[in-house]
């Protein structure tokens, strides 16, 4: 244990050693020079069969391709080079380039990323990733790290919907979790949320709820049915309850000094790749939640629906507690509005399919495609 412990520590001093530029070993003057490769490191706590380290990849050959080779992304999984609190004081440092943490590190450096991170938030996976790519929404957030944590936001990838999932009870309304100490992230949103849901929130470094999970120092968990496949959970906790309480999220960080000195049409093209990656990911996220549940099922897990008004409604308290200043007020006013435009697109399409086709001229072509049922809940 103390090995595996100390690893991360021993990779990170490796890294921060290479070369001669100091940490990370890249000299910003050179950046997108001609005959000039740039290696960018990126760390990732999923599997490599998770579809993030898929994105990852597909994100890097593609920008690598575009730029002619002057840019090599490098993937790091498994936390490789740390917990998402240790990878994210790297990209800080300078020792990594880049990294993909979830929304409640980043709502730990500044409280405006809880209102991405919150339930009620988003509604569907459409309306989120429409979000992360409207810089008129979220570019004031994306870039208020910069001056001071040097952390320029990119955006991100979907978590999809998680859900709870339990050891030894099935889990239909808030009364079931009353004693049970459920893992979160470390997150004080999410701790209240569990606390909301009736449970008892205990947070946990994903690389250890595995272990926590089978010496029963945690009765559950809460997680997409994607992450509790690849982490392979289901061995550990095999009562999965579709609670649907979050569509989560991860961000894509780095550097913000490498950004500003990666030259412009690089950045452009970095964006441009970055953005098609995020439309990557979300393709795999949904062909890939149906194909885990059914593997899980193969390992034993069940699935149960719950009471979804009860735990709507349980959940009703969070967003007066933590969407407080003007700021996230209005923020959140944005994203719903997002929210709302989705579904009158969605109304409007089903009105105009339902309608006698005598009695209808043509009716224009959408500005925004309706979620399928698949991309609204994150399952099938």
């Amino acid at each position: 244990m103390k090995t595996k412990r100390f690893l991360p520590l021993i990779v990170a001093a490796t890294l921060m050693l290479s070369g001669c530029a100091g940490f990370g070993g890249i000299k910003l003057d050179s950046v997108g020079k001609p005959d000039t490769v740039t290696y960018l490191k990126v760390a990732l706590n999923q599997t490599t069969e998770h579809p993030s380290y898929k994105a990852l990849e597909f994100f890097g050959k593609e920008f690598s391709k575009a730029t002619g080779g002057r840019y090599q992304i490098e993937i790091f999984p498994n936390e490789q080079l740390g917990s998402q609190q240790e990878v994210l004081q790297m990209v800080k440092s300078g020792a990594i380039e880049m990294a993909i943490v979830s929304g409640t590190q980043l709502e730990n450096v500044n409280k405006d990323f809880q209102v991405l991170d919150m339930p009620t938030t988003f509604t569907s996976i459409d309306q989120q990733i429409a979000v992360l790519k409207d810089r008129e929404i979220v570019g004031k957030l994306f870039e208020s790290l910069e001056k001071r944590d040097n952390i320029t936001v990119l955006g991100g990838y979907t978590q999809g919907s998680r859900n709870v999932y339990t050891t030894d009870r099935v889990i239909k309304t808030p009364a079931d979790l009353k004693g049970l100490k459920i893992r979160v992230q470390e997150s004080d949103m999410h701790i209240r949320m569990i606390e909301l849901m009736g449970g008892s929130a205990t947070p946990l470094s994903y690389g250890e709820v595995y272990s926590a999970l089978q010496a029963g120092v945690l009765d559950g968990a809460e997680n997409n049915a994607v992450s509790y496949n690849t982490a392979k959970h289901m061995e550990v906790a095999n009562h999965y309850a579709y609670t649907n309480h979050l569509i989560g999220l991860d961000y894509m960080i780095l550097r913000a000094d490498l950004f500003r000195a990666v030259p412009e049409k690089d950045r452009n093209l970095l964006i441009e790749k970055w953005n098609d990656s995020m439309d990557f990911h979300t393709k795999l996220w949904i062909d890939y939640t149906k194909e885990s549940e059914e593997i899980a099922k193969e390992h034993g897990a069940e699935f149960n629906e719950v009471d979804s008004e009860a735990f709507f409604n349980a959940l009703q308290p969070i967003k007066d507690q933590f969407v407080v200043t003007p700021y996230q007020k209005d923020l959140y006013a944005k994203i719903r509005a997002v929210a709302d435009e989705l579904e009158a697109g969605t109304k409007a399409a089903t009105e105009t399919t339902q309608s006698p086709a005598s009695t209808q001229s043509p009716a224009p072509v959408a500005a925004l495609t309706a979620p399928s049922p698949t991309q609204s809940g994150g399952q099938s």
